[in-house]
Parts: structure tokens; sequence; C-alpha cells
């Protein structure tokens, strides 16, 4: 029953929903690849835009990569305390990194933080070899596990969503990504790293300092999590999501591209998330009150007295009658 439950909520997910206005960036010459807004506890969409169309994620593919290891721990097959021995393979990834250096050892929790917050591409290769043998072998999981969250348009090719020049990239649509996060944000502990805006990060010499770059973390009320990504393929990214009081709303951005002479794209995708979100929360309280307003307008049934059990038919009157 809950499996089915998950699946027909994330199945949901693929039916169109109310069409939105373009937005101010768009008008202003800015490209995105895709945009959607959905209701993190029913995955009803609030609003989208292209969220079909295929686009590179960069580094929001290490929600995947955060979302198996989860799940190893919740099935007992490692533990947060975990050490993970860092291969040459995880220390000669490029991009993004905390420079790890072969032999060095971290545990589970320390290799998330360093992940999430960081965006570390060699922490990524260093899990995916922990937990599957080889990166192929992770990858290989990566994608049997979008397949099952309905990730129809989604094809994974590296842990870390770096990829080089004209070779196989991470492929995903805004409403993949939104699947995918529905089922991450069940996870407290998933928030917990996604929400840390610096982390100090022991290691021998000197401790390394990790600062979040999710910067909608301070700016956007709520706003806990989740994912940023940008590389110069696939440009600026953002899986963000934000909670008011029991409401949670999840924002995708996909391959927001600015154009000559406009703000950096970095700055540009974290303003169309804020907007998502807020625009989002409005219409989602809007949906509850109407919720309210009905079941407060919908007459009270009425439930027929009956007699008890061995009771006489003088006795029941009586109690029918009493005050």
């Amino acid at each position: 029953m809950r499996f089915a439950a998950i699946a027909a909520l994330l199945l949901s997910l693929s039916f169109p929903a109310e069409a939105v206005a373009a937005t101010p960036y768009s008008k202003a010459g800015m490209r995105v690849d895709g945009t959607i807004c959905v209701d993190a506890a029913t995955g009803t969409v609030l609003s989208e835009e292209k969220a079909d169309f295929p686009g590179h994620p960069a580094s929001v593919t290490k929600l995947m990569t955060t979302l198996l290891v989860l799940e190893d721990i919740r099935a007992n097959q490692t533990t947060l305390r975990s050490r993970v021995k860092v291969t040459k393979a995880a220390a000669d990834i490029g991009g993004s990194q905390i420079w790890l250096a072969p032999g060095e050892s971290f545990t589970v929790d320390e290799m998330l933080y360093a992940l999430l917050l960081k965006s570390a591409n060699d922490v990524a290769v260093a899990l995916a070899i922990d937990r599957a043998g080889s990166v192929p072998a992770f990858v290989a999981r990566m994608n049997r596990r979008a397949a099952e969250l309905g990730m129809t348009r989604t094809t994974f090719v590296t842990p870390s969503g770096l990829t080089y020049g004209k070779g196989p990239h991470d492929t995903t649509t805004a409403r993949d990504l939104a699947k995918l996060s529905i089922t991450l944000c069940r996870f407290p502990e998933a928030l917990k790293y996604t929400s840390t805006k610096q982390y100090i990060l022991r290691r021998p010499g000197k401790p390394l300092e990790l600062l979040n770059h999710n910067h909608l973390l301070d700016s956007f009320p709520g706003c806990d999590g989740l994912k940023t990504g940008w590389t110069v393929a696939a440009h600026a990214s953002i899986v963000t999501t934000a909670k008011d009081k029991d409401l949670r709303v999840i924002a995708v951005v996909l391959g927001c591209q600015s154009p000559a002479g406009a703000k950096p794209e970095q700055r540009l995708r974290d303003s169309l998330a804020a907007d998502l979100m807020t625009q989002g929360l409005a219409k989602l309280k809007k949906l509850e009150a109407e919720k309210a307003l009905q079941l407060a307008q919908t007459p009270a049934r009425k439930t027929p007295l009956k007699a008890k059990k061995g009771e006489g038919f003088w006795d029941w009157l009586v109690d029918l009658f009493s005050f």
C-alpha cells in the first residue's frame, strides 16, 4: 500500500499543469531549459514551464548520489559513522573538490557535508566506489533508482555531474528532478545537511571550512535546501525547497543562461527560484484555504441512532430524550 501511494504521487507529476505566465527573466532574454514548482507533500504541480525539456543538471546530480547513500543507511548497509577510504580515482577527479588524498578516510557523515555544501566531486566519486565497488556500478544503481522513481527522461553518467567535452552528459528534466527531490525530502537527515551553511571538516594538518553554495538559505525565509549546480556547458541550475508552517514547496530551475551583459547566471537562477517558491507557497496556501472552506460548508452527515444490543425499546427511548 505504501509503495502504491508513493508511486501514485510520483506519477501525478507526469500530468500537465496549469500554464504560467512567462517570467520577467525570460522577457529580459534569459534562457532556461525548464522550471517547475511542486507541493512536496502531494506532488501537485503549482507551476511549470518547459518542465519536460532535457538539460544537464551539473552538480544537482549529487542529489541522486545522496539519496542512494541515505537509502543504504536506512537499509543498514552502512552507517553515518562508517569510514570511506579515498581511492586514487576519487583523488584525481577535477572541478569543485576538497582535494582528497589517496588513502585518507572520512566518515560518511563528513563526506555528506562535503558533498552537499562544497559540492565536492572527489567526495562523490569516493562515495560511489564505497557503495558500489566502482563508478560504473554506482551509476547503474543511479539509473535503476531513477527508473523506479518515474524519472523517464533522465540518464546519469556520473555520480558528480562533472562531464567533459562532447562525451555523454548527465541528462534530466525539471519534472524528473522534482520527483527525485520529493523522495529525498522524506529523509530529515538530508535537510540537515542541505540547510547547514557552514561546516568545519576536521582533517590532519589544517581544518577545512565548507561553505554552502546555496545563497537562498540566507535570503529566502524557510529555505533549507537543496542543491545548486553550474558548469560552462550546463549553465546554472538549482533545486530548492522552503517550508512555511506545515506547507513545503520544491522549485527546480534547470539550465539558466543569462543574456550577454546581464547578471551572472547564478544570481538570475536564484532570483527565479525565489520567485517560483514565493508564488508556489501563495498558491498552495490558497488551495488549502479553499479546501478548508469547502469542508466547513459541507453539511455534517447525521448518524442514525440505534438501540444497543440487549436494550429494550423503552430503555432506548429514555436514553434518546435524556439530556
